[in-house]
């Protein structure tokens, strides 16, 4: 993923508290030899502890092909995208000129983690892990907890196996026309609030809070 010094997340605390609020993404696996690479669609909690990147934590079905090749290699990566909207050209046309001459472009963030992963198959630590997930998604409850061989969830551990995904890098990229002129960029905010379809207000706020290239 190309990242632009305007794209760029300012700090970790951009990319943590945007992954917090997007908890679902692809997670790419290496294929075994001779085959394509494996991805995932999955919910998923993301940790800012342990380790200096965090962790993520996940779980599939027992039965999922993942398994076999991560045996053979534990590297994974994990792509969440969203807040993605077309920019239409005229938009973007430099100030004065013709609105045709304006570039079509695509605004989104991105956060991609580069992790190592560790499958859980011990019935407590897979427990936990599901009572982690759950209390992310349900903070007000509503549902049980999951406790190894006790009613409602225990006899359904053995179907499927937990993933903790520690991450060891991150590429995370805001693109929101931070390398536009002011002009340009107030007349982009206004189109997005005039249009305001899926995920246009979404992008408006980052295209407003992100700072522009300087120079």
């Amino acid at each position: 993923m190309l990242i632009h010094p305007w794209d760029a997340a300012g700090d970790p605390a951009e990319w943590q508290d945007w992954l917090a609020r997007h908890d679902f993404g692809q997670i790419a696996v290496n294929g075994l030899p001779g085959e394509p690479p494996l991805v995932q669609p999955a919910h998923f909690r993301y940790e800012t502890e342990p380790g200096p990147h965090g962790r993520v934590l996940t779980h599939l079905a027992r039965p999922n092909p993942l398994w076999r090749a991560l045996e053979a290699d534990p590297r994974v990566l994990l792509s969440v995208v969203d807040d993605y909207v077309y920019v239409p050209g005229p938009w973007t046309a430099p100030e004065g000129a013709p609105p045709e001459h304006g570039t079509p472009t695509s605004y989104y963030a991105a956060v991609q983690l580069h992790c190592v992963a560790r499958v859980v198959d011990d019935p407590a630590e897979k427990a936990d892990l599901l009572n982690r997930q759950v209390g992310h998604f349900q903070p007000d409850g509503g549902t049980a907890r999951v406790a190894p061989g006790e009613a409602p969830f225990g006899r359904l551990l053995s179907g499927i196996r937990g993933l903790s995904l520690e991450v060891t890098e991150v590429r995370a990229k805001f693109k929101y026309g931070g390398n536009k002129a002011p002009e340009v960029r107030t007349r982009v905010a206004a189109r997005l609030a005039e249009r305001a379809g899926p995920n246009d207000l979404a992008a408006r706020t980052h295209q407003l809070r992100r700072p522009a290239a300087e120079g």
